[in-house]
């Protein structure tokens, strides 16, 4: 059911900024910045920085503006291998925004067994409360660190008893200071971490109950001890542990007090509302028109079931009540089979930006395989490393793979870049296996050597079909 509007109150609005530390930066900025990750797609790259200029912007608005300001969902349109979900998925990061990715295929109409479309927003609301609750453990993680060592040091040296004479009371209540002090000095200088002590941790005796909810026979995990509200109280059970493990658990524990969870709720809510962001991969899947019969029966039910999400709703999760109007969609399928006219003529409506990706050839494969930070040769050079081997590729050898990748594409399925992890796998099958016992500490790889391991498998289309 579609919800009604409601303004967003400006300290909600307010949260909602401090949450986007990309703020402050350009569409042009927000592309460089993918750029370093992703060959080629400016489009794309393009489409989505603007999507994420525009919610800053939405922010700035008065709360009036603000919520009348619908986002700009996208459709992203390309074969396999060629970045949308990558594209996607950078962009989260840059955003630091609440941000997940579903196969649409998974989904099922309601009725059917499976999971609904309004799961994927309870799983957007779990991941911002994590999120938001990892963001308080750093900022109070000082606190938290010096009050875990206050109570390791009461398990490693108790309090004496208070002596009868008064007296000597001054004198003992010194000489435990003193002790105390050179104990934490010691702590400090990490000279007990192999010490075992003896601490009580909380001990999960609750079950977790799965029962079924409304929503398309959605299940949803229960567990008692929230539902009851603590009635029983925590049970605690003793364990020997060395210093260095108590310490992370008494450091949990401490965080665990500090962290106002219910606010850390409230402000994850928040940001699913103004600065989620859901991508559905695989759209393509439910697109098509019904046979009535079969595994289709239920595809464009998906879409009916997702158009109210898209559109603007309220979705209960366990945290509390999440409206859908602003969160951005981001989707994304190969069309080869349908095409996106093949959507309902509603969700087509709701995704008004759409952007083809182009297909990937060897000036782009090689690109793929030096330019981007995590390129794919600087990953396989990294881990030869490891094993004392310098792994050296020549120019002409980083040429004649991209050259063998995009031939394999054009001979069998086109799957892009992701060609390139199955060629170079095979590539250096040798040299990994035998990097533990090589005596040669360097190892070039250039063009007769790719061609030597590759071109037989590359002339054999059945056999490329299969290893490739």
């Amino acid at each position: 059911m579609k919800g009604g509007k409601r303004p967003l109150p400006a300290g909600e609005i307010g949260a909602a900024k401090t949450a986007e530390p990309s703020a402050e930066m350009t569409p042009r900025q927000v592309v460089e910045e993918l750029d370093r990750y992703i060959v080629g797609q400016q489009n794309a790259k393009r489409a989505v920085a603007i999507a994420l200029r525009n919610r800053v912007r939405r922010l700035k608005l008065s709360p009036d503006m603000a919520e009348e300001v619908a986002p700009k969902n996208i459709i992203m349109i390309g074969p396999t291998g060629v970045g949308k979900t990558e594209i996607a998925r950078r962009l989260a990061r840059l955003a630091d925004s609440p941000f997940i990715k579903v196969e649409a295929s998974k989904y099922t109409e309601v009725g059917y067994v499976g999971r609904d479309v309004e799961s994927m927003v309870r799983d957007l609301a779990d991941i911002a409360v994590e999120m938001v609750k990892a963001e308080r453990a750093r900022e109070i993680a000082p606190i938290a660190r010096a009050q875990a060592e206050e109570r390791l040091l009461d398990i490693l040296l108790p309090a004496p008893a208070q002596p009868r004479d008064a007296v000597t009371l001054p004198e003992a209540q010194e000489q435990f200071q003193r002790t105390r002090a050179k104990l934490r000095q010691q702590l400090r200088e990490g000279l007990l971490e192999d010490h075992p002590v003896e601490i009580e941790v909380k001990q999960d005796s609750f079950p977790t109950f799965r029962i079924f909810g409304g929503g398309g026979m959605e299940e949803m995990d229960i567990n008692l001890r929230e539902s009851l509200g603590g009635l029983f109280g925590a049970r605690r059970k003793p364990r020997r542990v060395a210093v260095r493990e108590a310490r992370e658990v008494l450091q949990r524990e401490e965080e665990e007090k500090l962290v106002d969870l219910d606010a850390a709720k409230r402000e994850a809510l928040v940001r699913v509302e103004q600065s989620g962001i859901v991508f559905i991969d695989e759209i393509d899947k439910i697109a098509g028109r019904e046979r009535g019969t079969g595994p289709d029966v239920s595809r464009e039910g998906v879409q009916r079931d997702l158009l109210p999400l898209v559109e603007g709703t309220r979705v209960s999760t366990k945290h509390g009540m999440v409206r859908t109007d602003h969160v951005l969609f981001i989707a994304s399928g190969a069309f080869h089979v349908s095409k996106p006219s093949d959507l309902i003529p509603e969700l087509q409506g709701r995704f008004p930006i759409r952007v083809e990706l182009s297909s990937l050839g060897a000036p782009e494969f090689v690109r793929i395989l030096t330019e981007p930070k995590n390129a794919l040769l600087k990953q396989y050079e990294a881990l030869l490393l490891t094993e004392g081997i310098e792994l050296v590729f020549t120019g002409d050898a980083v040429r004649a793979i991209a050259e063998l990748a995009a031939e394999v594409n054009r001979q069998s399925e086109n799957i892009g870049a992701r060609r390139l992890h199955t060629i170079l796998e095979k590539l250096l099958d040798v040299v990994s296996f035998e990097a533990p016992e090589m005596t040669e500490r360097k190892f070039t790889i250039d063009a007769d050597y790719v061609r030597r391991m590759l071109a037989d498998i590359v002339k054999d289309q059945d056999l490329s079909r299969y290893i490739l």
